[in-house]
């Protein structure tokens, strides 16, 4: 019974130690627990103005990066309204120059029109020409016809007739 009751006061000494441990981990805590509250009440000012900078400070670092951000968007934008300035400016040049090209085509077809209707009108003038000496011609012939059969001028020699007499 002996081994019992050392056994028996062994088990009762770790109760209490255990006891006693537990005891002192709860005021132990009780007391931090006491302990940070008295500073965080000593501090709270501190403390408050501290969260308060922080916030600040990421309030700040958010607006930076937000006007960061639409200022990069500003650019991107500025950046595609350029670029579709560039690409209107090039078409617009690329029409015009379409256009000067279709401009010196038609007025290349309107002078060589003028040249083909300019030697129409001379082939016409000559022909006509043509047909005026022809018919001056014809004329000219038809008068000597005419001066040939009417005896005129010298058209034709001169019948003298004489009466002779017979010796």
């Amino acid at each position: 019974m002996i081994l019992d009751d050392t056994s028996f006061i062994s088990r009762q000494q770790e109760i209490e130690e255990k006891l006693i441990e537990e005891e002192t981990a709860r005021r132990v805590e009780e007391l931090v627990a006491k302990r940070v509250e008295e500073e965080l009440e000593k501090r709270k000012d501190e403390i408050e103005r501290e969260v308060l900078r922080r916030v600040e400070e990421a309030k700040r670092i958010m607006e930076k990066q937000l006007l960061e951000e639409l200022e990069r968007q500003r650019q991107a934008e500025l950046a595609a309204q350029k670029a579709r300035e560039e690409e209107e400016r090039a078409k617009r040049e690329e029409l015009e120059r379409i256009l000067e090209e279709n401009n010196r085509k038609i007025a290349e077809a309107q002078a060589k029109l003028a040249e083909e209707q300019l030697r129409i009108v001379e082939e016409q003038r000559k022909i006509h020409e043509e047909r005026m000496k022809l018919e001056q011609e014809r004329q000219r012939q038809q008068k000597e016809e005419q001066k040939i059969i009417l005896g005129k001028g010298k058209s034709r020699p001169k019948l003298s007739f004489s009466l002779k007499t017979q010796d």
